[in-house]
């Protein structure tokens, strides 16, 4: 709350990091799962760890259709993902009643657009997806900094702190290969966790906010 001398830090900068983007995380899962191709100029490259091929077979009807619509569902669980976050939901969402018609638009909007809610569970009920959610934990677990200093946004604060003055409040990370950072709303930055583990390719991420 008051500023602590000697420290770096901006006393009144906060700064979210969303390493756990279900939403996002299931759709690099059937992306390459289902081997679909969506297009776009804009979407992240390939996972560090390829899953297993789904066991079902798509026609080639439902894949030209899933790959449309993965690539627009990407884009809004990205934004959903980075937007700001309003603490005042859940807290409302336990006061409501279980039949109560306005807690089923509350719950959506906290969740955000998924691929289960246009098109059901049933992609997701596969080995292959099993797998990945059990792995998913104890990877995310042995990514993350043993300390404080050793944290990203620690390690790279000159880049960091300008971005947080221009509006950046929150930085999505995924498990995808190599460098990739694009802007998500007015105040996020999706980047793959190579990009943020790397100091000189974070910073220039973080620049690129500026």
């Amino acid at each position: 709350m008051n500023p602590i001398p000697g420290n770096p830090w901006p006393h009144d900068m906060v700064i979210r990091i969303e390493d756990a983007p279900h939403a996002l995380f299931e759709l690099l899962w059937l992306r390459e799962a289902y081997g679909l191709q969506p297009t776009g100029d804009d979407l992240p490259p390939l996972l560090v760890r390829t899953p297993a091929p789904a066991a079902a077979v798509l026609d080639a009807d439902t894949r030209a259709h899933w790959e449309r619509a993965w690539t627009r569902l990407w884009r809004a669980a990205s934004v959903h993902a980075g937007r700001e976050q309003d603490h005042d939901q859940f807290p409302r969402l336990l006061a409501m009643e279980p039949g109560d018609p306005d807690r089923e638009n509350l719950l959506r909007d906290m969740m955000g657009p998924t691929w289960r809610d246009e098109f059901g569970d049933a992609a997701f009920d596969d080995p292959s997806y099993t797998d990945r959610e059990r792995s998913t934990p104890e990877e995310r677990a042995a990514a993350r900094p043993h300390t404080l200093t050793d944290n990203p946004e620690h390690c790279d604060l000159e880049a960091l702190v300008p971005a947080w003055r221009v509006g950046l409040t929150t930085i999505i990370t995924i498990p995808c290969q190599g460098e990739h950072t694009r802007r998500v709303g007015d105040n996020a930055l999706l980047v793959t966790a190579g990009t943020r583990a790397d100091s000189v390719v974070y910073r220039r991420a973080l620049s690129s906010f500026t």
